[in-house]
């Protein structure tokens, strides 16, 4: 697996801006509004669920066409392989906590920042309860795992 020293010299500029497309995406979507996602999520707007059929249509058309066309990835060096993760407890405690944060504030984290961007300065609550959850987990895991090399594996 490629450090971050291997990347190309493009790797981080070019997520930088991939970031910038998707949060403009998500404005102009109106997908970084919550009562759009709280609407969803109620089953009175279904804008949000064309949003997620469009997403994963053009990741899965690109996760089938890549690998026959390249060897590697061309950033990272990477070779294009799936990474299995198994579904445990540890998977659906994770998955019902991002729902319910999800249903709480009416955002997810990526939309969040997109929501700050158009000058939803409250949902800075919920970026502080995503940073908390995140550091309060690091901190359960590292708890869990003292004595085990701390290195990811392939599915991490």
């Amino acid at each position: 697996m490629a450090t971050s020293t291997d990347r190309h010299p493009l790797f981080i500029p070019l997520v930088l801006v991939g970031g910038l497309i998707f949060g403009f995406g998500l404005g102009y979507s109106h997908m970084a509004r919550p009562e759009v996602v709280l609407n969803f999520l109620q089953f009175e707007d279904f804008g949000l669920l064309f949003v997620m059929f469009g997403g994963a249509a053009v990741t899965g058309i690109v996760f089938f066409v890549m690998p026959r066309v390249l060897d590697r990835a061309p950033l990272t060096g990477d070779p294009f392989e799936r990474r299995l993760k198994s579904f445990d407890r540890n998977v659906l405690i994770g998955g019902a906590i991002f729902g319910v944060g999800w249903g709480l504030s009416g955002i997810c984290p990526g939309a969040a920042y997109a929501s700050l961007g158009i000058g939803n300065v409250t949902i800075l609550w919920a970026l502080a309860g995503m940073f908390i959850g995140a550091c309060l987990q690091g901190w359960w895991r590292s708890r869990a795992t003292d004595g085990v090399d701390p290195s990811p594996t392939g599915a991490d």
